[in-house]
């Protein structure tokens, strides 16, 4: 997989190690006073390190690497469903049952920008892409959201990119059955939904998708 990752210029480093604090994968070492990239597959491509070196010399570049990190590392995960009705799921009211505080999440990772192309959990999937603060707005949305749903999320106002290109490659490449997208009420939100709209349309594929709106104060308008 081509993807972006640092470049650390040995003349330019002083050996300060403020890089190695900043890397929160474990991915730079100091080695004979110099820092090192010593984990290609761990590195992120977040660049945490870049402000933290005083002399200027990590910079980007993109190439062919095996993603080794265990943060983007894609797998399923395996719920035992315990026959919880929609119609109990959907209830009005405080939900305090056991069931309501289990995780429904069923594949990792979920950000939209370090899941995979292609996962043997897109497969015949119907997908949900939400924005990141809607699990913290609305209180049910593991059971009325994510459950049974495969899970992408993401910010385009944080983020400052255009998730169509990645989403558009997600629905080309795999049998999607259907796509959710939830996104809070604010307009910058928006960009998430207008993004899976572009996407569906760029991929060529007729697939069902739906919008649901959240408000700040956690109601679906």
């Amino acid at each position: 997989m081509k993807r972006k990752i640092i470049k650390i210029e040995e003349t330019k480093c002083n050996g300060c190690g403020a890089c190695v604090t900043a890397c929160h994968e474990g991915a730079i070492e100091m080695i004979g006073g110099k820092a090192r990239l010593t984990r290609e597959d761990y590195c992120d491509g977040l660049g945490d390190c870049l402000p933290a070196c005083p002399t200027g010399a990590i910079t980007f570049e993109e190439k062919e690497i095996p993603c080794g990190c265990p943060g983007t590392r894609s797998h399923r995960i395996s719920r035992e469903e315990e026959g919880k009705s929609e119609t109990a799921a959907a209830a009005p009211g405080p939900d305090t049952s056991a069931e309501a505080a289990k995780s429904c999440l069923s594949q990792w990772p979920v950000q939209i920008r370090l899941v995979p192309v292609r996962a043997a959990y897109f497969d015949q999937a119907d997908l949900l892409i939400a924005a990141d603060c809607t699990a913290y707005a609305y209180g049910r949305f593991h059971n009325e959201f994510i459950r049974g749903r495969i899970t992408l999320i993401g910010c385009p106002k944080l983020d400052e990119v255009d998730y169509a290109e990645k989403l558009t490659a997600i629905l080309r490449d795999n049998a999607i059955r259907s796509l959710t997208v939830v996104r809070m009420e604010v307009p910058c939100c928006s960009g998430i939904e207008q993004a899976a709209k572009r996407a569906i349309q760029a991929s060529g594929r007729q697939i069902p998708c739906q919008t649901v709106i959240l408000s700040t104060d956690g109601k679906i308008l």
